[in-house]
């Protein structure tokens, strides 16, 4: 019963590399620690055998989520799409109708999010707005200042 959900190619790469290192450093890492702790004597009051375990119960969570992430992942290559319209994948160049200033947003999976970076998790108000519009289309969306209104100027698939 996995669910599929859309992720980018980018996505899946730095989910591949954060498995890769928790299994190949922290997991050993801890261990070692484990380990270490356990030698200075009563388990009871060893904090730092206590702060070891709870280290290691994180990673593995970790690492148990990012597997079922991957396995139910729809990976997408953004740069293999060609549509008119906004999809998945898309980095869109929108104008604000009200100051005219030109923003860039790629809409990725929802663990990819990072507007810093200029990526807007697919189940965002904008993205979700932005969705099967096209260049010179308006998008309007409710932010924490009221409505906000923006024209695609432009649509890449890279």
């Amino acid at each position: 019963m996995s669910e599929n959900f859309p992720m980018t190619v980018e996505g899946r790469r730095l989910l591949e590399e954060e498995l890769k290192r928790l299994l190949t450093v922290d997991r050993p890492a801890v261990l070692k620690a484990i380990d270490e702790a356990r030698a200075l004597g009563d388990l009871k009051e060893n904090a730092e055998y206590h702060a070891a375990k709870e280290r290691q119960s994180f990673i593995e969570g970790r690492i148990g989520q990012i597997g079922a992430q991957i396995a139910g992942a729809q990976v997408i290559d953004p740069s293999q799409l060609h549509f008119e319209h906004i999809v998945f994948g898309a980095t869109v160049t929108l104008e604000d109708s009200d100051s005219g200033n030109e923003v860039k947003y790629q809409i990725v999976g929802v663990d990819e999010a990072d507007i810093s970076k200029g990526k807007i998790s697919v189940a965002s108000p904008l993205a979700r707005a932005m969705i099967g519009k096209k260049p010179g289309d308006e998008v309007s969306v409710r932010t924490p200042k009221g409505n906000t209104s923006y024209e695609v100027r432009k649509i890449q698939y890279i």
